[in-house]
């Protein structure tokens, strides 16, 4: 397995980055939670992440910071498997021996497009369950019983047909340009950073990663809202499929929110989102480092990896 689609350091690359994503995510699991409320129940009045912790706490129990983990941590952990097997393989692929700003943001955008192709319905299940039970504002929004994951596929596939599996799919292909930005300025900072064979504290790796995170998530988190909103399936529709049909949803639901909220309200929960993903995204990365170079070093492949 030295080479190819099947080599075993893409295989190392893809498990050491679903396992740096896993850890990443359990710890900063709360601020998710936070974020995603603030995305779907308009009608819960914008506050600082911490009250609104402390809110959902007092009124759901502290458990209910962790509700959904589980399928979160199971997509997550897909996802990533997913993403950084796709990335690598295309890396390994690569003609040149040196990486560059556009070959990276291309290969993110590729990695990207299968990833969501492939992982769209566990995000819309887990999307579900982080969301039964909470106790919304907006009195539109009802509550879904589901006893788990099979039972929300086979629930959603029953009542709403297979297709609405992959609801939100269109700002989720948008959206792989966030990740794609991410890589693009991580590997690019990275580069920067191990000029001349230096080696990268793990500090240095944290830093980079949550900038890269940060300037990706502002840029895309209009959508990410949009995609959230989609997920949860309680959108009501004007009932056109189709990719037209996407696309004049997406459309209608960012000129609603400016329409009722202003400009800033495509903008509700970015502070928790930063919070999350950017520490989440810095931590992941030190792991995934850290995973991959332990790794390579017991199988004794210390080899120099391109960039």
């Amino acid at each position: 397995m030295s080479g190819g689609l099947l080599s075993y350091e893409t295989l190392v690359h893809a498990v050491a980055g679903a396992m740096g994503s896993v850890t990443a995510m359990t710890v900063f699991f709360p601020l998710d939670t936070a974020r995603i409320r603030l995305q779907v129940d308009e009608s819960r009045k914008s506050k600082s992440t911490p009250i609104i912790l402390a809110e959902i706490a007092k009124e759901e129990g502290i458990l209910s910071l962790y509700r959904g983990w589980f399928p979160v941590i199971s997509s997550l952990c897909c996802s990533n498997f997913v993403y950084f097997y796709t990335f690598n393989t295309l890396k390994r692929g690569m003609i040149s021996d040196k990486s560059k700003p556009g070959t990276d943001l291309l290969m993110g955008f590729i990695s990207g497009a299968v990833n969501v192709l492939l992982t769209t319905p566990m995000w819309v299940v887990n999307t579900r369950l982080k969301l039964q039970g909470a106790k919304f504002r907006n009195e539109e929004l009802h509550q879904t019983h589901y006893k788990g994951i099979f039972d929300a596929f086979s629930q959603i596939i029953a009542n709403e047909g297979v297709g609405s599996l992959w609801n939100g799919m269109l700002p989720s292909l948008v959206l792989v340009f966030n990740p794609a930005v991410q890589f693009m300025f991580y590997e690019a900072m990275k580069r920067k950073a191990g000029r001349g064979g230096r080696k990268i504290s793990s500090l240095e790796i944290f830093l980079i990663g949550a900038i890269a995170k940060a300037i990706a998530t502002s840029a895309t988190y209009p959508l990410q809202t949009v995609q959230a909103i989609l997920r949860f399936g309680q959108f009501k529709s004007d009932g056109k499929g189709g990719l037209l049909g996407s696309l004049r949803n997406v459309v209608y639901l960012l000129m609603d929110r400016i329409k009722r909220h202003g400009l800033l309200g495509l903008y509700k929960g970015l502070e928790a989102k930063l919070l999350q993903t950017v520490l989440t995204a810095a931590l992941m990365f030190v792991v995934y480092e850290k995973i991959t170079a332990a790794t390579f070093k017991l199988m004794g492949l210390q080899r120099k990896l391109k960039h």
